[in-house]
This record gives C-alpha cells, structure tokens and sequence, in this order.
C-alpha cells in the first residue's frame, strides 16, 4: 500500500466491522457493530460515505441484493471485503504491532 492510501482509524473500523461481519453486509449491522465494539455513536451517513470510498480504493465491492419477502423499505446494497482490503487491514495490524512494540504505558494508578 502506498504512504497516501494508509488507513485512516474510522476506515480501519468499518473494514475491521464487515470482517467480523463474516465479509459481505450493509451499512445497518456495521453502524451498529461499530457502537457496540466502540461504545460511541455512530451515523449511518458517515458509514456509508467511507464504504463508498473504500470501494473506489478496491478495497470493498459492493451490489444491490434484491428484496427479500417482507422487507420493508430500500433494496440493500450489500458490501463484501476484498483482497486488497484484508491486504490493507494486514498491514495495519502490522504496522500498529510494530509501533506498539517495546512500549510499556503505565495506568493512571502508576501500575
């Protein structure tokens, strides 16, 4: 990955969201994945605008699934993780690890 395409934190959320999401969602159960593993807020229009720009990156694809029996509202478009998104998310582990390696953070106890 070049130096300009580094994950930014909300980025790495929502790709770190639809992995554990089994790979393929849409914007409801990642908004709410994310304020669950977070503990914070999280709008559905900043969701889906970075799922959009991390599909032009080539790291997710997306397509519009047909409506379900019963389903109330919108056909959903359904975002699924790519190779070259689980590349990026690797390199980030990475490159965290590598940064957090050797620090040792004392709490606010001193312990």
């Amino acid at each position: 990955m070049a130096p300009q395409e580094v994950l930014g934190g909300f980025e790495h959320q929502v790709l770190l969201a639809i992995a554990r999401l089994d790979g393929e969602t849409y914007t409801v159960p990642i908004v709410l994945e994310l304020q669950e593993r977070t503990g914070r807020e999280v709008a559905s229009a900043s969701v889906f605008v970075t799922l959009r720009r991390l599909e032009k990156r080539g790291y997710l694809s997306s397509r519009v699934a047909p409506a379900s029996p019963g389903q109330v509202g919108r056909p959903r478009r359904m975002f699924r993780l790519e190779p070259a998104g689980i590349a990026a998310l690797v390199e980030a582990r990475e490159a965290l690890q590598s940064l957090w390696a050797g620090v040792a953070l004392k709490d606010a106890a001193g312990r």
